[in-house]
């Protein structure tokens, strides 16, 4: 079986949503309806916002069940998008923390999909 490259995030608005997107990962998306938005993004793997009110079969499941997980390299790395996305206006769930896996924080989108950064420590530091 081939590794999972693709993730639905079930919105209220893809219009909304895309448009948050959009401008947080810096790409333009390569679908866009009224139901529906997907991106494609660096490395093949695709982000699809699908409306919640339209998905079939319907789901019950709505934001803040599980994250979508953005690696940096460094944890000042981590430090400086916490900055970037405050500054966006995003509501921030956790300010940067050190962590035992390292330096993190959580962000939230507009449907309240948990975003994460961190910066993963090496063994020993």
């Amino acid at each position: 079986m081939n590794p999972p490259n693709f993730v639905i995030l079930y919105v209220d608005s893809p219009e909304r949503s895309g448009a948050f997107y959009g401008a947080l990962l810096g790409h333009q998306p390569v679908e866009a309806s009224p139901t529906f938005v997907l991106f494609v993004l660096d490395g093949g793997f695709k982000l699809g916002l699908w409306s919640r009110h339209t998905v079939e079969p319907a789901a019950a499941a709505a934001g803040g069940g599980a994250e979508l997980v953005f690696a940096l390299d460094t944890p000042d790395a981590v430090d400086a998008a916490h900055e970037d996305w405050a500054g966006r206006g995003l509501n921030i769930l956790q300010r940067p923390t050190d962590m035992d896996f390292g330096r993190t924080f959580v962000a939230l989108d507009p449907d309240n999909h948990r975003l994460r950064v961190y910066w993963l420590k090496e063994a020993g530091q």
